[in-house]
């Protein structure tokens, strides 16, 4: 390709977003240990975590009993999820004043498309940069940036010189970029597929280069079709200015393990009229509904079942996970967690459903 039908894709990835929001809120928490999410009494999980709790092997989604034996002088703040909201659809109009193709990921995470901007820059690494002082001045918040050709390769080198950083793959230097780097670096490949690519010889985006399409698709199904074009620095997935929401769920864990059936019960019609409330606001209707349960022993098991015609109502969500909790070892083992969501919306535009509600 010439370099003007070139894309041009950035990823801002916000560091550390709720620790920094809360420090950059609380002067006194500045240079401190913060960890946002609930109380370690409470079975809470860590949110987010500051770089300063990090060092100490701290990170998002660990329990916070843990992440507080690690780290004794972390500071724990509660989660203020409206808040960073907020915050984030800040973030989002300065992204705007660049670019109308924005598509977040997160939070705390976007694509943007730059090919073309509304500034008229012609270099897409200086966007980058002017993007990063704007959300520095106007929100003293910091921001890490990966350039790119496409959204592949522009968040893997978002994720490259964190925090405050900007790092740029120019098309000439993909293949050297992707070569020595550990294959767990790829979309996709999680804890499971990288044991299997490792059982196969495949440590490196390079070796895995080396083998077939047939083979990956035969060894990891479709999957495979996106592993070899990644290997290969190729991803022509555009930025879409606004994802559709696949599936709307709630969860809730307990401070102790639940064993009775009729408390199970109780929590499952609560998350059905969340999830219900949820779906009636957007005006969405699913035919699936899906049961999570995460044991006392952290096992987690899902059930799920497909309905002849899609609902949002909150007894139609409660009857059917009930059925399913009978479907699952709740009653011989406990309970730790109980999630309830719906995905696989009606085929009618939501917004007619708004629109007619």
């Amino acid at each position: 390709m010439d370099e003007e039908s070139r894309r041009k894709i950035i990823h801002i990835d916000l560091d550390a977003f709720f620790a920094s929001v809360e420090q950059r809120d609380n002067p006194e928490l500045r240079g401190k240990p913060v960890l946002v999410g609930g109380k370690p009494e409470e079975r809470g999980v860590v949110a987010a975590a500051s770089y300063e709790a990090r060092r100490f092997g701290v990170h998002s989604a660990m329990p916070m009993k843990t992440a507080v034996r690690l780290c004794r002088d972390a500071v724990i703040v509660p989660n203020r999820i409206s808040h960073y909201r907020h915050v984030s659809e800040q973030i989002r109009e300065i992204f705007r004043k660049y670019t109308d193709l924005v598509e977040p990921i997160a939070l705390d995470e976007c694509f943007l498309d730059v090919t073309q901007n509304k500034r008229g820059m012609p270099y897409a690494t200086e966007v980058a940069k002017s993007i990063k002082a704007q959300i520095r001045t106007e929100l003293s918040l910091t921001a890490s940036a990966g350039v790119a050709p496409n959204k592949f390769l522009a968040k893997m080198a978002s994720d490259m010189d964190k925090p405050d950083g900007l790092f740029v793959i120019k098309p000439h230097g993909i293949e050297v970029f992707l070569e020595n780097l550990p294959v767990q670096k790829i979309w996709g490949v999680g804890p499971v597929t990288e044991k299997r690519l490792h059982e196969m010889g495949i440590e490196t985006i390079g070796q895995l280069r080396e083998i077939s399409l047939e083979r990956l698709i035969r060894e990891f199904g479709k999957v495979g079709g996106d592993f070899y074009h990644f290997a290969r620095g190729v991803d022509d997935r555009p930025v879409h200015p606004r994802e559709e929401r696949k599936s709307i769920s709630r969860e809730t864990t307990f401070a102790t393990d639940l064993f009775s059936t009729e408390k199970m019960k109780a929590q499952l019609r609560q998350l059905s009229e969340d999830v219900a409330q949820c779906l009636q606001a957007e005006g969405l209707r699913g035919r699936r509904f899906t049961l999570k349960v995460r044991y006392p022993n952290l096992t987690i098991q899902t059930r799920s079942q497909t309905l002849p015609a899609a609902s949002a109502d909150k007894e139609a969500i409660f009857s059917t996970a009930v059925d399913l909790l009978q479907k699952t070892e709740a009653e011989q083992f406990g309970v730790r967690l109980l999630g309830v969501g719906v995905s696989h919306w009606d085929e009618e535009n939501p917004l007619q459903l708004r629109l007619f509600e």
